[in-house]
This record gives C-alpha cells, sequence and structure tokens, in this order.
C-alpha cells in the first residue's frame, strides 16, 4: 500500500533553539539555529578572504576571484557614487559577500549527510536589520555632510511652487519606505525559491511512494525541474546580493550628493 509522506515546505524556515542560552532583562538570549548559520557564514567568509589575500607577485587563482569580487563592488561604487565612493568599499563589500555566502550555504543540499543548512536571509526580521544598517549611515552621511540642508533632499530641483506642499510629502514618504523594500526583496526572493524546491521535493517523494506510473509521470519531471530551479536559485542568490549592494550604493549617493 502506498503511503504519502506530509511535507511541510514551511519548516524549514523555522527558528529553532540549540541552546537556551541567558536571560538579560526578562529576556531569554538564546543560540538559534539561524545565529548558527551566521556564524557559518562568517566563518566560510572569512576563510574565503584569508585564503585570497596572500599578495602574491603572480596571483594564483584563489586571489584573482577574491580580487575580482572587490573589483567588482570598487566598480559599482565608482559608478555610482563617485571617488567617494572608495570609503564605502568596506562595507558595501562586507555587505555584498555577507549577503551572497548566506544565501549560497543555504542552498548546500547538505541534507543528503544529515546537516540541514538554515537561509537566515528569509527571513525579515535579518534582511530587515542589514537594510535599516544601511539606512542608518545614509542617515549619518546625510546629515554629517550637509546637516539640515539633507532635507533639500525631499524637494527635487525644478519642483513648481504649487507643488512645493505635495511633492516633500510624497519624497518623504518614498524615503521612508526605502530600508523596508530593501529588506523585503531578498527575504521575498530567498523564501518563494526554498518553498518552491520544497513543494516540488514533495512531488518527487510522495509520487515514488504511490507507484512506478506516478513516479514516472510525476517524479521525473518534478525533480528535472528542481534541478533547473536550483540552477536559477544560484543565480538569484547572486542577483540578490548585487542588487541589495548596488541599492545601498544609490541611497549612499543620494547622501552624498543630494541628487
Amino acid at each position: 500500500m502506498a503511503t504519502s509522506t506530509k511535507i511541510d515546505p514551511m519548516h524549514q524556515f523555522e527558528v529553532q533553539t540549540i541552546w537556551e542560552g541567558f536571560s538579560l532583562g526578562g529576556q531569554q538570549i538564546a543560540f538559534t539555529n539561524s545565529a548558527l548559520w551566521m556564524c557559518v557564514t562568517v566563518v566560510v567568509l572569512w576563510a574565503f578572504m584569508l585564503g585570497g589575500m596572500k599578495q602574491q607577485v603572480v596571483p594564483g587563482r584563489w586571489q584573482m576571484l577574491v580580487e575580482s569580487f572587490t573589483g567588482f563592488v570598487n566598480s559599482m561604487l565608482t559608478q555610482n557614487i563617485g571617488k567617494e565612493g572608495k570609503k564605502y568599499l568596506p562595507y558595501v563589500f562586507s555587505l555584498f559577500m555577507f549577503i551572497l555566502f548566506a544565501n549560497l550555504l543555504g542552498l548546500l543540499p547538505l541534507g543528503l549527510v544529515g546537516i540541514h543548512p538554515f537561509t537566515f536571509t528569509s527571513h525579515f526580521t535579518v534582511t530587515g536589520i542589514l537594510a535599516i544598517l544601511s539606512f542608518s549611515i545614509v542617515l549619518i552621511v546625510g546629515f554629517w555632510r550637509h546637516g539640515l540642508h539633507f532635507f533639500s533632499l525631499f524637494v527635487p530641483h525644478g519642483t513648481p511652487l504649487w507643488l512645493i506642499w505635495l511633492i516633500p510629502v510624497i519624497e518623504f514618504v518614498s524615503f521612508m519606505v526605502r530600508p523596508f523594500s530593501l529588506g523585503l526583496r531578498l527575504f521575498v526572493a530567498m523564501t518563494a525559491g526554498h518553498v518552491l524546491l520544497k513543494v516540488l521535493a514533495g512531488f518527487v517523494i510522495n509520487s515514488g511512494n504511490a507507484g512506478m506510473i506516478y513516479g514516472l509521470g510525476i517524479g521525473i519531471p518534478s525533480f528535472v525541474l528542481m534541478i533547473g530551479i536550483s540552477a536559477l536559485e544560484v543565480l538569484v542568490a547572486g542577483i540578490q546580493a548585487y542588487v541589495f549592494a548596488l541599492l545601498t550604493s544609490l541611497y549612499i549617493n543620494d547622501a552624498e550628493h543630494l541628487h
């Protein structure tokens, strides 16, 4: 008799406590699977950068890869901010690489060896904090460089006098929505892809349990589709890291030049 295995596509996003931790101010500070994979991401990223910073006269492939990533982010900042963008390279580069590695580690098929990776960028609490951090830098830079003149950002050049009461309100709302949309974009993209992969995995397992006909008719096409979507998710992982870094650089450019 064929059995059906219930697969919950949302279970993979459940934050689980690994260590109870301690209580601080009446709040329990626990170490979770999300925190664990943040640490794993930092360690893997640190090892990647350490291996590529040997500064050899004739760079090896690893060093060339690290230098390519650095040059890519530096070029993006130069194009969007100008010569002032170089001072933001450490932050934007770290942001880009952290998100990229987090996204890619969450896609590794480590479940085959009993390890279940956790994609913490699929949680809005994480992507929201990263967005707020970038937004805070924009505010600090804007007020540090321009003082109260920073508010002129909400009155675009050439605004008609008869719209002076409306345009600043629209610009202000649009400005304040930036951190929300920045964090939401990454969160939605990573969540949607993982849910789809989990649903397809359920099709493969249940159709295989249902018999040969279902396995051939549903299971194999679902498995092939999983491979294609997995490849697409790798591309999405890189694109989302790039978009997050790109928008951060554009927002910093507004703070630098008040465009």
